[in-house]
């Protein structure tokens, strides 16, 4: 079984999937990204590397029974997905905490306001594979939690359940 874990910068993945690693292989997406080198350019304005997906896909070759954390994990092959969602108002605010620019922090507020990353998960994994975590207001073990019931099978998939459309009318 292979697990993505995604979703907007700042929703909690990392931490999250941290709580998971004594119990499941996690494989941090960007950290191989970086590591490896596995980038096509770097994108000096965004101060970030552009992945090359295709090579990520052929680095996770062979290996199975993962979860699998980034931003850009729902791009690879998984079995299922959980997209981890937070409020765009407080995504925002942890991203400036974190040090991220008021641009970056609000552009990233604002994907996640329009469901990119959901969208994108349903679009390449379909319905029946994508399981949809809020993770506002609430600690890192009761989302690790959440993750476990995904990879064990005992939550059904969840795609679209959450709406924070209203964060672009507040702008």
């Amino acid at each position: 079984m292979r697990v993505a874990v995604t979703g907007t910068p700042g929703t909690g993945k990392t931490t999250a999937t941290r709580l998971l690693e004594p119990d499941h292989e996690v494989i941090h997406l960007n950290e191989v990204l970086e590591a490896e080198g596995l980038y096509t350019d770097v994108d000096e304005e965004r101060d970030s590397v552009v992945a090359d997906l295709e090579a990520l896909g052929a680095w996770l070759e062979g290996r199975d029974d993962v979860v699998i954390e980034s931003h850009l994990a729902h791009h690879v092959d998984a079995d299922r997905v959980a997209v981890l969602r937070c409020r765009p108002a407080d995504l925002e605010a942890r991203l400036i905490e974190r040090g991220e620019s008021d641009a970056k922090a609000r552009e990233n507020a604002e994907s996640e306001a329009l469901d990119v990353i959901l969208t994108e998960a349903v679009e390449s994994h379909g319905l029946e594979s994508v399981y949809e975590i809020d993770t506002t207001d609430r600690e890192p073990e009761a989302v690790a939690s959440e993750l476990e019931a995904v990879i064990g099978g005992e939550r059904e998939p969840s795609a679209g359940e959450v709406d924070f459309l209203a964060y672009l009318d507040d702008r």
